[in-house]
């Protein structure tokens, strides 16, 4: 062991001993500095292991204090609700459109937002970037660069899956604007409008809208909030309905955050690959794994070229450049035929910016940090939920991104707080909108990507209120 991780292993030992209890201050790092004999940056180390592991908190200007357990009572974990596996038509409601606009708005508090804070990413560093891009970019690089994108990120691209072991070459790689764009020109490479397409349920909101407006029908297979979609349910879906394509997000999936494991992920794509059926592996947040391992994406077990990994830098390093990809296995020939046919080029120089971003080898030193910056706000936020929210509220810790799915009592229903909230300038997304069929009306998902502040703090006491309020009355309803 290192002598960081031996420091924090003898705090956690006396942490969980009994000997340091919530609320208390731990020495400073010139304390620990002092009696261990090592120098600054190892006791930091050591701290922000501690931090990542759920048993320390920073207080500004006041020092490391040990934070208070994680009352395992209130964590998630529901049944599943009714699904009927019947084919849906959909109609996605305007509540998606409404929490767009909220989230617009600077003073509302971003709990609906899909984004984490743009405070978060090295912005000033890119455009250091796409200013040297764009004086170097040559008058053939807006020809050479159309359809399947720049070759330089592309290979960036292909080696960051090699280093998982995940072999995937740059030709099989078509450069989107943003995953969004990746995962509907996926869908379209596979369907023709009155297909069925399984999802998982709960689902991205994204997907339904795709699917609605496609005109394709939606098949809603239930997913855990820890483990993923649910695959003999899966199995049945494939064989009853024959659908064109599957859509499933392996890896801290939104909303509920849950993380499918290896075996689940190699299992399903044996499945999909038997059956021949094309997936659409929806993988944006893989970066903001909390572990000491990135997770694999399912792709890493498609021999066959099955499946569609849809990815993007817009959640983990430039949202506002609009950059992402598909490595789209058989199907790349399709996919970059619909890209030149729809939005031709992704931008010239962002591509190239990423490019040499990249090339540098900052990226994944930055991600380092913004893992532990997420992790803390994880840690703060649950804290904090845990304080003001009443004890019904359940609600799941997830291994990675920066969602909490969000559950109220069965009675209730999120719509009149949506509505509460947003007169108090809080955003939030309600269950229902990652649905097919309108469920999940007691739950709702919940940001926690922006850094706990007073204004933040504020809101949440609020909801705590207003949940109270909703659920009393249902109470004396019910």
């Amino acid at each position: 062991m290192k002598k960081y991780e031996i420091i924090a292993e003898e705090i956690a030992s006396t942490i969980q001993q009994g000997l340091l209890k919530r609320g208390d201050k731990l020495p400073s790092i010139r304390q620990i500095q002092a009696l261990k004999q090592v120098n600054a940056s190892t006791v930091f180390q050591a701290y922000y292991l501690l931090e990542a592991r759920g048993l320390l908190v920073t207080r500004p200007r006041s020092g490391y204090y040990v934070a208070g357990p994680l009352r395992t009572e209130r964590l998630l974990a529901p049944a599943s609700p009714t699904h009927s596996g019947l084919p849906t038509t959909l109609q996605v409601s305007d509540l998606v459109f409404t929490m767009l606009d909220r989230i617009k708005d600077p003073q509302h508090v971003p709990f609906g937002s899909a984004f984490p804070s743009p405070l978060h990413f090295p912005l000033s560093k890119l455009a250091d970037h796409m200013v040297a891009a764009v004086r170097r970019m040559q008058p053939s690089d807006t020809v050479s660069d159309i359809g399947q994108g720049d070759v330089e990120l592309r290979r960036q691209i292909a080696l960051r899956y090699q280093l998982d072991g995940t072999q995937t070459d740059a030709a099989d790689i078509v450069v989107t604007n943003g995953a969004l764009e990746a995962l509907n020109l996926s869908l379209a490479a596979v369907t023709q409008p009155g297909d069925c397409v399984i999802i998982e349920s709960p689902s991205f909101y994204a997907a339904l809208q795709a699917i609605e407006r496609m005109g394709l029908r939606a098949i809603e297979v239930p997913s855990h909030p820890e483990h993923g979609i649910d695959l003999q349910a899966l199995e049945q879906a494939i064989i009853q309905h024959k659908p064109k394509a599957c859509w499933v997000m392996t890896n801290f999936q939104n909303p509920t955050g849950s993380l499918m494991p290896e075996a689940s992920k190699q299992a399903l794509v044996a499945l999909i690959t038997r059956h021949q059926l094309p997936l659409i592996e929806d993988d944006v947040y893989r970066e903001l794994y909390f572990g000491k391992q990135r997770p694999l994406p399912a792709k890493a077990w498609d021999t066959e070229g099955w499946v569609m990994h849809c990815s993007s830098f817009s959640k983990s390093l430039a949202p506002g450049y609009r950059v992402g990809w598909v490595s789209a296995g058989r199907f790349t020939e399709q996919i970059t035929r619909l890209k030149i046919s729809t939005t031709l080029a992704t931008s010239i120089p962002a591509q190239q910016a990423l490019a040499n971003y990249l090339a540098k080898g900052g990226y994944d030193k930055y991600l380092r940090q913004l893992r532990h910056q997420l992790m803390l706000q994880q840690l703060q936020f649950s804290q904090a939920i845990h304080q003001y929210f009443p004890e019904q509220v359940r609600f799941n810790l997830p291994q990675g991104g920066y969602f909490f799915w969000m559950q109220l009592p069965q009675q209730c229903d999120c719509l009149p707080l949506f509505q509460q909230a947003i007169a108090h300038n809080i955003s939030l997304a309600p269950g229902c909108m990652f649905s097919s069929q309108q469920q999940y009306a007691n739950f709702f998902r919940f940001n926690y990507g922006h850094p706990l502040n007073a204004h933040s703090l504020q809101a949440i006491q609020t909801l705590g209120k207003q949940i109270t309020q909703i659920s009393s009355k249902t109470d004396m309803v019910f």
